[in-house]
């Protein structure tokens, strides 16, 4: 292998839905060095911010009926038996909540957590407050989605944060999914919340830091048939 092979090998690919955005602060970054070379520089380092933020690495996803994995790169902020959003419609029990917190420096593509097909999408208009206070759940734009799988529910909501103004779906009611398949995406910092049914045990706990498609979060199963794994 070439040394060009093996360090493009070592950079990960950018989504699409990042290209208007780094050819933006390209062109902002030569406009900065016509005006002053200092600024230019300083743009060279936000372009590069940039294209890190839209990187959409390959995942490794341990795939076998029941597993549970992280939909978010960033850390795990909460862990909690909390009432689901009643837009959800899973009832009104308190169920287990695992929320991933991602930052502007974590990759923000969504990952399914489960194989399953996606029964409902519900978008929710909001504000924009700090993702990681719990009234996040309730109070921000968010974007959340209902997947059936052999062993239950599982409800999965896109918080919008602080800086984050845009929740990005690829995909539709109705429609089949894998186990660590991309489902969308946030733009610039915010919040993933997965519900899990009822009688479930997280397998994470808080500051534990989760890796989209590759992290289990739960076994629904509880069962213990070994894994296979899904690859991009």
């Amino acid at each position: 292998m070439s040394i060009v092979n093996s360090v493009r090998a070592q950079i990960p690919p950018v989504h699409r839905e990042g290209y208007p955005f780094i050819a933006a602060f390209a062109l902002a970054t030569l406009v900065l060095f016509l005006i002053w070379a200092p600024l230019g520089w300083i743009g060279v380092v936000l372009t590069i911010w940039c294209a890190l933020f839209f990187r959409d690495p390959v995942r490794v996803t341990p795939v076998r009926e029941g597993l549970v994995v992280a939909p978010a790169d960033g850390r795990v902020s909460m862990v909690v038996q909390i009432i689901p959003p009643p837009a959800l419609g899973l009832g009104d029990k308190p169920l287990p909540r695992v929320s991933i917190f991602m930052s502007v420096f974590n990759c923000h593509v969504n990952r399914s957590p489960v194989a399953g097909r996606v029964e409902r999408i519900i978008y929710s208009p909001g504000k924009f407050i700090n993702a990681e206070l719990d009234k996040a759940s309730e109070d921000n734009e968010r974007n959340s989605l209902v997947i059936s799988t052999p062993t239950g529910q599982i409800g999965v909501v896109q918080i919008a944060g602080l800086v984050a103004r845009r929740i990005v779906a690829f995909v539709r009611e109705g429609q089949p999914l894998a186990a660590g398949e991309r489902f969308g995406l946030i733009r610039f910092g915010s919040r993933l919340d997965v519900y899990l049914p009822e009688g479930t045990k997280p397998l994470v706990s808080e500051g534990q830091t989760a890796i989209a498609g590759e992290t289990v979060l739960a076994d629904i199963s509880l069962g213990d048939g070994g894994r296979t794994f899904r690859a991009d």
